[in-house]
């Protein structure tokens, strides 16, 4: 970890006025589990850019990484990461493969009956990565709508309901990773890909020859939240007093700054 990083996570957890030895925990709580352990066990995708991704030499990094990384040091353990496709996210959560879920997930009624989230700790919104300036717009266009209209979509994601009820009849083309969609859009076998706007301004940013435009409109509202094991309260209700710690010592915007190049993601 980079000294300035080191220093800027230690002095969050003096500000946060919370150690791992303080915390006493109910033998039936994922805490106690997680102390004893000595590990957070932080399940994530690496195919976000800026949020959660990996790099040539497979180090893991982002928001989200950030954020779990002083959510372990909270706690008082290190924080173990495992990579695992998007949609295979919650499943783990729920098999207590990972004791929690940080992927640029947006918080939706449908994800809640499976998991419990804290936040949102951003809120987002959906926008277009492609060569077509039309369909970055997303202006209704009988031209756009059409079977011919190929929107790369990740597997699993918000992104599938978006596209199809904005487009209903392109033909998604769904995939597992982001640089592959990215890919698809630079070659032409794809006319867009539809994803959230911190992946659109990484994308963008990665790719200044590509030809890539995209309007951030914010087409749709986005919280993105905290997954963690239902049914756990204390679990619940200590990361919502550190998420809310996290907010009120400006640590959220701290790494807003550092992975954005701004202090917030809103509407």
């Amino acid at each position: 970890m980079h000294a300035t990083t080191r220093s800027f996570f230690m002095f969050l957890l003096i500000l946060l006025g919370v150690t791992g030895s303080a915390l006493q925990a109910a033998d039936s709580s994922s805490l106690s589990r997680i102390q004893e352990r000595g590990a957070l066990l932080l399940g994530t995708s690496g195919n976000m850019p800026s949020m959660s991704q990996v790099d040539a030499s497979g180090k893991v990094s982002g928001f989200d990484i950030d954020l779990a990384r002083v959510m372990a040091g909270m706690l008082g353990v290190r924080l173990d990461i495992e990579l695992l496709p998007f949609d295979q996210l919650l499943p783990a959560l729920e098999s207590g493969r990972v004791d929690v879920v940080m992927s640029n997930m947006t918080i939706t009624p449908q994800r809640n009956l499976r998991a419990a989230f804290v936040g949102p700790y951003i809120v987002s919104g959906k926008c277009i990565v492609t060569k077509d300036r039309a369909l970055a717009a997303v202006e209704p266009s009988q031209d756009l709508n059409q079977a011919t209209t190929r929107v790369a979509v990740l597997k699993g994601s918000t992104s599938q309901a978006v596209a199809r009820e904005l487009l209903p009849d392109a033909t998604l083309v769904e995939v597992d990773d982001y640089a592959k969609a990215v890919q698809l859009v630079a070659d032409d076998a794809a006319n867009g890909m539809l994803t959230d706007y911190p992946i659109c301004l990484a994308t963008l940013q990665a790719n200044p020859d590509a030809g890539f435009v995209s309007i951030f409109s914010l087409l749709t509202y986005e919280p993105i939240g905290i997954a963690l094991p239902a049914g756990d309260a204390q679990f619940i209700n200590w990361t919502q007093n550190f998420l809310q710690r996290m907010q009120g010592t400006r640590g959220i915007e701290e790494f807003s700054q550092r992975w954005f190049g701004r202090t917030t993601l809103t509407r």
